[in-house]
Order: C-alpha cells, then sequence, then structure tokens
C-alpha cells in the first residue's frame, strides 16, 4: 500500500467517525421530536441526511477502486458545501446563544464545531483528490487505457 492511499484511508476514517458523531449529537434531537410526537424538524433532517452520506462515502472511498474514480474529489467536493451549508444554518442558531447551564443547547455548540471540522476535512479530501487525479490523468494510454505511458 502507498502512503498516498494510507493518508486518504486515515482521512476517510476520522471523516467517518466525525460523521457518525454530528448524526448522533443530532440524532438526540429527532428522537426527542419523536417520542413527543411532534414532526421531524427539517433541520436535524438535514444533519441526519449530510451526516449519513457523508459516513457511507468515507467507508466507500476506502476501498480502492473508489478512490481512483476520477471524479471522486468532485463528491469531496459537493459534501464540503453540504457540511458548510450545515455550519451556517446552526451557526445562525447557536453561535451567539449562551447556553446558561443548559446541556442541550451546549450540545448543540459543541456539534456546530463538530462540523465546522467535518466541512474542513471534506475540502482537504477534496484539493487533494484533485491533485492526485490531476498528476495522475494521463498515466495510460488514450484509448484502450491499459498500456503505461
Amino acid at each position: 500500500m502507498s502512503k498516498g492511499y494510507m493518508a486518504f484511508a486515515i482521512l476517510h476514517f476520522f471523516q467517518f467517525v466525525l460523521a457518525v458523531t454530528v448524526c448522533g449529537l443530532y440524532g438526540v434531537e429527532l428522537n426527542r421530536a419523536a417520542k413527543a410526537g411532534k414532526y421531524a424538524d427539517g433541520k436535524w433532517v438535514y444533519a441526519e441526511v449530510v451526516g449519513g452520506l457523508s459516513a457511507l462515502t468515507a467507508i466507500l472511498l476506502v476501498i480502492p477502486y473508489f478512490l481512483r474514480f476520477a471524479l471522486a474529489w468532485v463528491w469531496n467536493l459537493i459534501l464540503f458545501i453540504l457540511w458548510i451549508a450545515l455550519f451556517g444554518l446552526f451557526a445562525s442558531m447557536y453561535l451567539n446563544e449562551n447556553p446558561e447551564g443548559n446541556g442541550d443547547i451546549q450540545r448543540m455548540k459543541n456539534a456546530l464545531w463538530v462540523v465546522l471540522v467535518n466541512a474542513i476535512m471534506w475540502l482537504i479530501t477534496s484539493v487533494a483528490g484533485f491533485v492526485y487525479w490531476w498528476r495522475h490523468r494521463d498515466r495510460v494510454s488514450r484509448f484502450t487505457g491499459r498500456a503505461r505511458v
């Protein structure tokens, strides 16, 4: 295994861990709403969807076949945009909020920083994937793709 693959695998492992963490932190609100018989707020559903897509992507990109997919970096960039949108959504709600001993607000403030770290990690993955793709794009023959050039 190459050093580049190992670096990507470690990065994807941490992305998976953070995505599952976000799902757990925001899933508490969805669970609370379900127990109260209320509707699921779209903000928390969006957080769960972004976390789920990121966790699934992180698992798939550990497989070398998917890592070499030519436009995987584009999907990583889309995930970065989704994470930044999630950060902006919850930052407008909780960034300037004073928890005053309220554990739920403090949990949301903590989750906000996990979301930001995850967004930055997806940006790093996207840029690194683009660089990998750019350097390796013309290394095989143009017509069959089998011969090394």
